[in-house]
């Protein structure tokens, strides 16, 4: 297990921008508003904690290069809510828990935290579905028996089911994915061609 701390020096350097756009917008929030956002140059700070990555971990494993806010911030390819598309809609395919009312609580939750972490956008559930409902190829891991769904079938499937006023389109589930033959899993995949992306529970 590693714990991820940085100082507050590296904080400030990924986090503050030069860039007038940010800078207006940071401005324009109240006081209360500039403090919360203040607390992520804290180290210490209750709502900025260190991370904790449990080994094997796909982080450790699968290094990328790092990417600041101001990258983020100015990467032509990021999709930014338009007036007429601003509802994240979640999509479920079988069941989340061991009974309806633990399925119906996840989704709660998920709900919840959805329209906390993305504040400003509409956060709509779709009608679950099961997974022969989706169409998509499948297989059985032969070391664990577990049914394992076809990654990119899911995406073909959640295109059909976008709707037209969708920032973009969530899909959740518990059961197992593979995106290639060769792969034995995968957590999560996303198309950025019509920003829809799913994620494995």
């Amino acid at each position: 297990m590693q714990i991820v701390r940085h100082s507050e020096q590296t904080l400030k350097t990924a986090l503050k921008s030069k860039n007038p756009v940010l800078v207006s917008q940071y401005e324009k929030l109240d006081a209360g508003e500039q403090r919360l956002m203040n607390e992520a140059f804290q180290p210490a700070s209750d709502l900025f904690g260190p991370i904790t990555l449990h080994s094997p971990d796909w982080i450790t494993s699968h290094p990328e290069a790092p990417q600041d806010f101001e990258q983020f911030f100015s990467d032509p390819y990021r999709k930014t809510p338009t007036p007429d598309k601003r509802s994240i809609y979640i999509q479920s395919i079988g069941s989340l828990g061991n009974t309806r009312l633990i399925s119906e609580e996840y989704i709660k939750w998920l709900t919840g935290y959805c329209k906390a972490y993305f504040y400003g956008l509409r956060v709509k559930l779709l009608e679950p579905v099961p997974v022969s409902a989706t169409r998509c190829s499948f297989r059985v891991k032969e070391n664990t028996q577990n049914l394992q769904i076809h990654a990119g079938d899911i995406l073909k499937f959640l295109k059909k089911k976008k709707p037209e006023n969708a920032f973009c389109i969530v899909e959740i589930t518990m059961i197992d994915l593979y995106p290639r033959d060769s792969w034995n899993f995968v957590s999560g995949q996303a198309s950025d061609r019509w920003y829809s992306f799913f994620w494995h529970c």
